[in-house]
């Protein structure tokens, strides 16, 4: 359940995107097109976009720079989260996580599963802060993209959603406080 409050403003973040792929191109690349736009239309700003190999140490290198940059404030992360040979998107971040975002990728097979039924059990979609900087990963489909976004992520990166939200965390005010600790 979406709570907002009207006495809230709300606060753009910087938000890069990343598209783990072997074989998608900038003109090919319809789930980073999605989470773009997505992001934009939403109010907040795309501070990079890359695509990369999935490889451990490309996807790491990546988004290692992102979390060091201090003006990225989330990451988003779409493929690499199957179960094929290639498949490596959380083995490469969960070394890199402080915490993980247990209830992120529960809450993701649980809406994926209402979508595509029982096929949702081969996401490994997972969910982490690092260096105060919040990641999301998600399958490659542009539909699984605009799931986690439109049920999970865009409330979460909204500094008017309650009682919780990420944008506390990121960009951390002095009267900001989660209301269920308040």
């Amino acid at each position: 359940m979406t709570k907002q409050i009207k006495n809230i403003t709300f606060r753009a973040i910087n938000i890069a995107v990343l598209t783990v792929s072997d074989t998608r191109t900038k003109q090919t690349d319809s789930s980073g097109d999605v989470l773009q736009k997505s992001v934009e239309d939403a109010g907040h700003q795309v501070a990079a976009r890359a695509i990369v190999i999935d490889d451990i140490y490309k996807i790491r290198a990546c988004v290692s720079q992102w979390i060091a940059d201090s003006e990225v404030h989330a990451i988003l992360i779409t493929g690499g989260t199957g179960f094929t040979a290639r498949d490596s998107t959380p083995e490469a971040m969960l070394p890199l996580f402080d915490k993980e975002i247990d209830g992120y990728g529960e809450l993701f097979r649980a809406l994926s599963y209402q979508e595509i039924g029982t096929s949702t059990i081969q996401s490994r979609a997972v969910a982490g802060v690092a260096n105060k900087t919040v990641i999301f990963c998600m399958p490659g489909s542009p539909n699984a993209c605009r799931t986690a976004w439109e049920k999970i992520i865009c409330q979460q990166l909204d500094s008017t959603h309650r009682p919780c939200n990420f944008v506390e965390m990121v960009m951390p005010v002095a009267d900001s406080t989660c209301e269920t600790r308040a």
